[in-house]
């Protein structure tokens, strides 16, 4: 019988100037893959070159956390950006990150967008298209991790790019196995011991309990752990340690 196996994310880099929001350097001891803000919806040039360089040291794969350009409202919020303008500014983040990455001896490994624009995309086609168009513009074949069954996923395997499929220790789900939208009572979950539970049970069963209490299907190659939750570190480092006395062989999906 194979073990499962599973990947474990996080975002990383979002903090802006003397701003520090994430444990980037305590995360990179326990997660396999590091979604690296680019500067639109937080980092800086800083940031994302020492971010980059802890990554390569701990052989942890870079992937590039790509956004609305939304500083302020830390790109939660959706915008209604022209499909031409955001590929182009997806490939801007990209490039930018790359050049950190190849100076810490690594290449960005894959994409993944942040908040109202990872949401967007699950079922906005145009917004998908122009994601996956951004990627196409780098002209690297880069796989684009997000929620299984998205569009972003469909139209991103039309073009012929990887996909890889996430899920959420720490979120809430729908009974369609979408994300409870963060405004809403109850959207993160912030027991520990649940978050622990949720993540063994996802990565060996591939299920998980929606807020109304169904079992939701959500298969899924990576798992994500917020890096602004607070005790970011201590519930990552739990669950990793938990995932693996599970049997579960913690590795980079690339």
């Amino acid at each position: 019988m194979t073990r499962a196996s599973i990947d474990l994310n996080a975002d990383l880099g979002e903090g802006f100037g003397r701003w520090r929001l994430t444990e980037d350097e305590e995360l990179l001891t326990v997660v396999t893959s590091a979604n690296v803000a680019c500067g639109f919806h937080a980092g800086d040039p800083a940031t994302m070159r020492r971010v980059c360089a802890w990554a390569a040291e701990r052989g942890v794969r870079i992937g590039a956390q790509v956004s609305y350009r939304d500083l302020a409202g830390f790109g939660r919020r959706s915008m209604d950006v022209p499909g031409d303008e955001l590929a182009a500014e997806i490939a801007y983040q990209i490039g930018a990150l790359e050049v950190f990455a190849r100076a810490a001896g690594a290449r960005v490994a894959y994409v993944k967008p942040h908040g109202a624009l990872y949401n967007r995309v699950v079922h906005d086609e145009e917004q998908a298209e122009a994601v996956v168009e951004g990627v196409k513009l780098t002209g690297e074949r880069l796989p684009l991790l997000g929620l299984p069954g998205s569009v972003l996923h469909e139209r991103a395997e039309r073009a012929g790019l990887p996909v890889v499929t996430e899920a959420f220790a720490d979120r809430a789900y729908t009974a369609e196995g979408t994300l409870v939208p963060r405004g809403q009572d109850g959207a993160v979950i912030d027991d520990p011991a649940a978050v622990v539970e949720r993540s063994v049970r996802m990565a060996r069963s591939g299920v998980v309990t929606s807020r109304c209490g169904q079992s939701v299907p959500v298969r899924a190659r990576s798992l994500c752990l917020h890096g602004d939750t607070p005790g970011a570190v201590d519930i990552a480092r739990r669950v990793r340690g938990e995932l693996e006395a599970a049997g579960v062989r913690v590795e980079s999906f690339v």
